[in-house]
């Protein structure tokens, strides 16, 4: 008899263990998928807002770009002299002939922006 409790209570740990891993897994796989929406959207936003003045790739080297002379957000000098605050009032407040977008974008959208901008350093 103490052998088949033994057994049972072995069964009982392995499968709370199992069921314990599988959770892990579905809450990070849910984690990477919401942080892999934020960056399509935060892509599609400056897309759509952003790209025309400061380029897709954030070098603003279009004509448009240069005319209005756009910032270059892959310059790892002026990455490095910003705060995310500071680019987080500039995209909200507008900056110079930049619009402002705090009535078109979300408080998240703005900080999804804020991190996007940030990979573009070189």
């Amino acid at each position: 008899m103490k052998q088949g409790f033994k057994h049972l209570i072995m069964s009982v740990a392995v499968l709370g263990i199992s069921w314990a891993v599988l959770m892990i897994g579905v809450a990070k796989s849910r984690n990477v998928s919401a942080s892999s929406a934020s960056a399509f959207e935060a892509s599609s936003v400056f897309n759509s807002k952003c790209a025309s003045c400061h380029g897709k790739d954030g070098r603003a080297r279009s004509l448009h770009g240069k005319h209005e002379h756009a910032r270059d957000l892959t310059s790892a000098e002026w990455q490095d002299s910003v705060s995310d605050e500071r680019i987080y009032n500039s995209i909200s407040n507008g900056k110079g002939k930049m619009p402002a977008f705090k009535k078109k974008l979300s408080d998240s959208q703005i900080d999804e922006l804020v991190n996007y901008v940030r990979r573009f350093r070189k």
